[in-house]
């Protein structure tokens, strides 16, 4: 498609323009569901087309096509050069060519089983996984999902850029719903959606799956008889699919530094966090060290540059509990003249980029999940998002998870459901006591972090190994 791009580019171009650039994305999309041990649904999706950005007066302009049609390419042109005059005399700074690299590359994701595996096989997998789940007449509901994505971009310009990337998604969800008279309980296999990998067929492993079906399921009806949670003020140990969350939500969205600037003030919230902060503010215990890390193989969103193309490195965000760099691509940099990433994602060919989480996860210590569960005279063990709530500060925050156990005198003791704890963002990070060595380290991802107006959903990563934090108030179901 290269020749096509570029032939686009050049219909594209307003001969008054400064820049001009000409993104391709393609999507495809298959997805197959099944619940209580029946097939429920299937997609098979492709969508693709163009995006044309122009740099006039500092300002940059979009519009968007659907075919590869050089009189549409043309339109579009004008129509964003247009776009970005008007805007020109509103702007609150002026970019230059310097926040679009002409990057040359070429990127594809590793998979060691390229061939796609047929519908019959996977639809039959996914009502395989649902019927494993039938475990009892307690399960009300037992649904699972099987997902492959592929995306490929390709980036033009006028200055010499030339990129193509392609990614290769599986996803794997799982869910058991069991009910006993008026208690409700749900459990899923590393919470909703969280297995969501880069790879290729490789990733769906029938055997293992069955298994983590049956445990889901046994695990749902175990919650019926549990106790609630107690409530007050412990130790809480998180297992790495609840720290995803944990990291998404009070490290990840506060960091992003389009957020900080204010750009999403009016739709998804500001962030405690003040460009002065970056470089001096104590987030955490000198135990968290965060990094942004576009090479992790399988995390979802690896990349080796941005939709800007801007090129992309394994960058520490948060070294040894101090905030040393925001999340934001080359324009965000340059308004808040602090260090970021290359981040500057887009949904789709008929969005603009904005800067979004990708791979962030929280680098693994030294200590054996035995020895932090032995460190702890009272606390709790969590596993797994079932419900979360944060301001639009990114600050004050209360996350619910599907499982939990107590923590007794150094040995995990019995199974409680509804866990919940809350707590103020910097805070909850400077109790960070424990983090785990790399046997308890995991990788997840979500295909729908949401943000951005008009909304945004891109697909994100979290790795992290257990983690424990002093003294944090928790509470059960009753509270």
């Amino acid at each position: 498609m290269a020749l096509d791009a570029k032939r686009l580019l050049e219909a594209a171009a307003p001969m008054t323009a400064e820049w001009v650039g000409l993104r391709r994305m393609r999507l495809a999309q298959r997805s197959y569901e099944a619940k209580n041990g029946r097939f429920e649904s299937a997609t098979d999706a492709t969508d693709e087309g163009y995006l044309v950005e122009v740099l006039s007066g500092g300002q940059f302009g979009y519009a968007c096509l659907s075919s590869p049609d050089p009189d549409a390419a043309r339109a579009a042109g004008l129509r964003a050069l247009e776009l970005a005059r008007a805007s020109s005399p509103l702007a609150i700074h002026r970019f230059t060519t310097s926040v679009r690299p002409a990057t040359k590359l070429r990127w594809e994701n590793g998979r060691r089983q390229r061939a796609r595996l047929s519908a019959d096989f996977l639809a039959g997998h996914a009502v395989a996984l649902s019927k494993a789940m039938q475990v009892s007449d307690k399960i009300v509901q037992a649904s699972a999902i099987l997902q492959h994505r592929n995306e490929e971009i390709e980036i033009v310009s006028t200055s010499g850029a030339e990129l193509w990337q392609a990614t290769h998604i599986v996803e794997f969800s799982i869910q058991a719903i069991a009910r006993e008279g008026n208690i409700i309980q749900r459990r899923t296999a590393n919470g909703p959606r969280g297995r969501c990998h880069q790879g290729g067929q490789e990733l769906v492993d029938t055997e293992a799956e069955l298994l983590d079906a049956r445990r889901v399921a046994e695990e749902a009806i175990e919650l019926l008889g549990a106790g609630d949670c107690p409530s007050g003020r412990m130790d809480l140990v998180l297992a790495p699919d609840q720290m995803m969350l944990q990291i998404h939500e009070s490290v990840g969205h506060p960091l992003e530094l389009d957020r900080i600037l204010g750009d999403e003030r009016n739709f998804a919230g500001w962030s405690f966090v003040k460009l002065s902060d970056i470089g001096s503010l104590r987030y955490g215990s000198d135990l968290m060290n965060v990094t942004f890390d576009p090479d992790l193989p399988g995390e979802p969103a690896s990349y080796a540059a941005d939709d800007i193309g801007n090129p992309a490195r394994r960058e520490y965000i948060i070294k040894d509990g101090i905030l040393v760099r925001g999340l934001g691509s080359l324009e965000s940099q340059e308004r808040s003249g602090k260090p970021g990433v290359a981040n500057q994602r887009s949904h789709g060919w008929w969005r603009a980029p904005i800067d979004r989480m990708a791979n962030l996860n929280l680098e693994p210590g030294n200590d054996s999940i035995d020895s932090i569960i032995g460190s702890i005279e009272k606390g709790v063990y969590m596993e797994a998002n079932r419900s979360w709530s944060i301001d639009d500060y990114r600050n004050k925050f209360q996350f619910g998870c599907e499982y939990g156990k107590l923590i007794i005198d150094g040995k995990l003791g019995k199974t409680v459901k509804n866990p919940n704890y809350r707590g103020i963002s910097a805070s909850f990070w400077n109790a960070l006591f424990k983090v785990g060595d790399p046997s308890t380290f995991r990788v997840y991802g979500t295909p729908n972090c949401g943000k951005g107006e008009p909304s945004q959903m891109v697909t994100v990563g979290h790795a992290s190994p257990v983690c424990a934090f002093r003294g944090v108030e928790v509470f059960g179901g009753e509270a």
